[in-house]
């Protein structure tokens, strides 16, 4: 099942862009690459992919449960379903990951973190963590609040 394509973005004011709206979005694009140089950087120092890292995530992250399945993780990597059982494969390989059986669909795989996952997942966010409160603080103090008065 491919994944859904990307949301329309909101309609755009009436109102033309000026230098100031082209500067913030340069800032905002240059500190988001920024952090995701940063976050590269951090998981190959740890032994994994940025992608592995991400996959991780939204398995521990998953709203409401401990698990997500392999749909589910292919629309939050915006990612093919056989992409992302390929990736599921190799981190299972390394111990990160295992697949279950679904409680209430036998067709329906559970993609859970083992204990070796959680560990790695653990040390990796929370630098990642860190390093995100330094950019939202950044952008918090470098974006002016525009709303009316």
């Amino acid at each position: 099942m491919p994944s859904r394509p990307p949301k329309t973005p909101p309609a755009s004011s009436s109102r033309a862009l000026d230098k100031s709206d082209f500067e913030r979005l340069s800032d905002f694009r240059h500190r988001l690459r920024q952090f995701l140089r940063a976050s590269e950087l951090t998981c190959r120092t740890h032994g994994l992919t940025a992608l592995q890292y991400q996959l991780l995530l939204h398995v521990a992250g998953f709203p409401g449960r401990s698990w997500a399945t392999i749909g589910e993780l292919a629309e939050r990597l915006q990612a093919q379903h056989h992409g992302v059982v390929a990736l599921v494969d190799r981190c299972a390989a390394l111990g990160w990951l295992a697949r279950r059986p679904g409680r209430e669909d036998g067709r329906v795989v559970e993609i859970h973190l083992l204990p070796k996952g959680e560990r790695l997942l653990a040390r990796v966010a929370s630098l990642h963590r860190d390093e995100l409160h330094t950019l939202l603080g950044e952008f918090s103090a470098a974006v002016p609040d525009r709303r009316a008065p």
